[in-house]
């Protein structure tokens, strides 16, 4: 519970403040799409001419796993101002009584999936972890899937949809076709992921084929290994939007599995094949379905990944992400 309570934040009701834009973030160096987004928030905005800046807990802490110059100051070094707004991650939903009752806030929720995470039924009030907060403004999120959940359970307030960006600069298709490689992300959905590939290999569908759990890397290592796989296996689960699978197919990978929920936003049969939510039957007879049809033309499941490649890569982008921001904010500043 600790680590859900966001780092102290002062408030001065008698100063103006600066109209910054201030996005709370958790000090974690590990890999993480959500801390990700919030570093290109801040980037996107400051270069629009709109301050703002990422608060860390720690004084001088950075998130370094990918190459950034990224504005980050100390929580315990700003104090906010009327004109001002906090941007608080819906992971700090439990603590959200800890910060400054004056401030402006929107809410960041980049999983609704994960919005009651901590806030217990019981001993909490309807419409909890944000009713009865002072100075919510917004809901801020990131996929058509997970808006319509928060306006049905928090129809009190206005929720905005920022689109998540596939970096075409990292992810996109290779040079050259993709060897006959299954790229995955091991950690996520293990206990299924486990029962799956005992099936497939049981069936034979394997042979031939190497498995590339990808786990631990860089962005651009990522990027390498995903260019790398002619199919990629989607374990998502009750996900804002699901980056993995989105970052495979920009990267040119036919994409098999679950959708998440939030990548239902993306997830089109025409280029992928979804799985219905924890059916591991149905998993394991699109992948075998799909690899039989890698064994009679590669090019056929290239082409999809290149369709889904040029999808992806045309609705997630830096510059729909700015309209988006500016659209936002714009509507709540000073």
């Amino acid at each position: 519970m600790r680590r859900r309570t966001p780092a102290e934040v002062r408030y001065d009701a008698d100063a103006a403040g600066s109209g910054t834009v201030y996005y709370l973030c958790p000090d974690d160096d590990k890999p993480s799409g959500g801390i990700r987004v919030i570093y290109r928030h801040v980037d996107l905005l400051n270069a629009a001419g709109v301050g703002a800046a990422v608060l860390h807990e720690r004084p001088g802490f950075r998130v370094g796993w990918f190459g950034n110059e990224t504005r980050v100051l100390a929580a315990r070094d700003v104090t906010l101002g009327r004109d001002d707004l906090l941007v608080v991650p819906e992971y700090y939903g439990p603590g959200l009584g800890s910060l400054p009752a004056g401030a402006r806030k929107v809410i960041f929720n980049q999983n609704a999936y994960s919005t009651f995470a901590e806030v217990p039924f019981a001993g909490t009030g309807a419409g909890a972890p944000y009713a009865g907060v002072p100075g919510i403004e917004a809901l801020l999120t990131v996929s058509q899937d997970n808006a319509a959940l928060l306006r049905y359970a928090f129809p009190q307030f206005p929720v905005h949809v920022a689109r998540v960006v596939v970096d075409e600069r990292v992810f996109h298709p290779g040079s050259v076709p993709a060897g006959r490689r299954i790229g995955y992300m091991p950690r996520r959905r293990a206990g299924e992921q486990e029962q799956l590939l005992h099936i497939l290999r049981g069936r034979g569908v394997l042979d031939g084929w190497e498995l590339a759990p990808i786990d631990g890397m860089s962005e651009a290592q990522t990027a390498e290994a995903l260019r790398a796989c002619a199919v990629f296996l989607s374990f998502s689960e009750r996900e804002g939007f699901g980056l993995p699978p989105a970052e495979a197919m920009a990267s040119g990978a036919y994409v098999v599995g679950f959708t998440g929920l939030g990548g239902r936003d993306f997830f089109d049969p025409a280029f992928c094949t979804p799985v219905a939510e924890a059916d591991l039957l149905a998993f394991a007879i699109a992948v075998e379905a799909a690899l039989a049809r890698h064994a009679v033309d590669p090019a056929v499941l290239a082409s999809a990944g290149q369709a889904a490649s040029k999808h992806v890569l045309s609705q997630y982008h830096e510059d729909g992400l700015r309209a988006d921001l500016l659209d936002f904010y714009g509507g709540l500043r000073r």
